[in-house]
């Protein structure tokens, strides 16, 4: 593990400090919560001004890496997971790609008629069977985020017997039934977390989440629609804007 700069490369010196010490950060030399050493050792550690220290701790801090205490140094922040164009992928590969090992416990799993709510986003009628999956998403054991999934009981028959603690639910939808995702729409806003879905996130009742929603299609029809309900303090959705055009910014989380 790099400590030290090459002043003969390319890269700044600020990016080399940055890269170096989210390598430490990522192979979990510093674990989350934990403070990191001054800027002044930081300085020493790797023969660089203040100015290029602070530069690449504000650049780690923006990208959520760490965060600042008033007062009373930096920290290693807690992972969080960035919404953006990301790929269409399941919960359970954007945890991996950020580093975690994903987590999903079944709290229901059954038949039931579909409301109207859920029927006019999976474009079948009203009180048609399906399938309801409730769970908790978890990252490295710690709870994210409380999801309710939605898909036709015709399509996919069987699958409220299937088990799908710590199992992805698109690995097993293409596994079992050949199906794939191809596109997905989703919205988000900001919610209260309510009492049952407080304790079951570890936060307290009040306290502000993401409510997400999404309606996910393969070739042919809607075939899933989930209602997500996730930490505001590890989840965020971070845009760049540009101008005539708006573009989605890819990140490397470390979570």
């Amino acid at each position: 593990m790099r400590r030290s700069v090459d002043r003969n490369r390319p890269e700044p010196l600020y990016r080399q400090v940055e890269v170096a010490l989210r390598d430490r950060i990522l192979q979990g030399e510093w674990s989350h919560g934990a403070k990191i050493p001054s800027e002044e050792q930081l300085c020493k550690d790797y023969g660089v001004s203040r100015v290029t220290m602070r530069q690449a701790i504000r650049t780690l801090v923006d990208d959520g890496y760490l965060e600042r205490g008033r007062g009373r140094g930096t920290f290693v922040r807690e992972p969080t997971l960035t919404a953006g164009v990301r790929g269409l992928n399941s919960f359970s590969e954007e945890m991996r790609a950020l580093g975690l090992d994903p987590g999903g416990r079944v709290l229901s799993i059954e038949v039931v008629r579909a409301e109207e709510a859920v029927a006019e986003r999976l474009d079948i009628e009203i009180d048609d069977n399906v399938v309801q999956i409730r769970r908790l998403r978890t990252g490295d054991g710690r709870p994210i985020g409380v999801q309710t999934s939605s898909l036709p009981a015709k399509r996919f028959p069987g699958l409220e017997r299937e088990d799908l603690n710590d199992r992805s639910l698109y690995a097993v939808l293409a596994e079992k039934y050949g199906v794939w995702m191809t596109e997905a729409h989703e919205t988000f806003w900001v919610a209260k977390v309510g009492k049952a879905d407080a304790d079951l996130l570890q936060v307290g009742r009040g306290a502000c989440a993401f409510r997400v929603e999404r309606v996910a299609v393969d070739d042919t029809a809607a075939i899933e629609f989930t209602a997500s309900l996730m930490r505001g303090d590890r989840y965020r959705i971070q845009w760049v804007l540009r101008a005539g055009r708006a573009q989605h910014r890819h990140e490397k989380e470390p979570s």
